[in-house]
């Protein structure tokens, strides 16, 4: 499932439970390679494979239409449904967080949230891989 090794892969569930607590409406939440392969989950949803396969089809148009508009890298897409929402935020350039939400969720609060945690499993992914961190903040 996982392409890092098991104790960074723990370390990024940690963190998407955290992330979890400081946003209680956030009803799952993904952390997912850029091309689509599942690197830890804390979601009741079983269809994780599937969501991380839609994020990185997503993903792949996001970029194309940032960089084609001039806007540089990518950083995070908002999709409002009528149910809620599902964010996507850049965690380095390797991997991606991908968050469920609630209709109700304060999206200001959703941002801020998710980009300090989309830092934090940047900087996991580049240790467990070996990268010296030089990512700034996001956003």
């Amino acid at each position: 499932m996982s392409t890092v090794p098991a104790e960074a892969e723990a370390e990024i569930l940690a963190e998407l439970r955290r992330l979890r607590a400081r946003v209680p409406q956030l009803t799952g939440a993904l952390a997912a390679s850029a091309d689509g392969l599942v690197l830890a989950q804390d979601s009741a949803a079983a269809e994780a494979e599937s969501v991380a396969a839609l994020t990185a089809a997503a993903l792949g148009v996001a970029q194309r239409l940032s960089d084609s508009t001039g806007q540089g890298g990518f950083r995070e897409l908002l999709v409002r449904g009528e149910l809620g929402y599902v964010a996507t935020y850049a965690a380095g350039e390797a991997a991606v967080l991908t968050l469920i939400a609630e209709p109700r969720v304060n999206v200001g609060r959703l941002h801020l949230e998710a980009r300090r945690s989309s830092l934090r499993i940047s900087e996991l992914i580049d240790l467990t891989l070996g990268r010296r961190t030089s990512a700034a903040p996001q956003g």
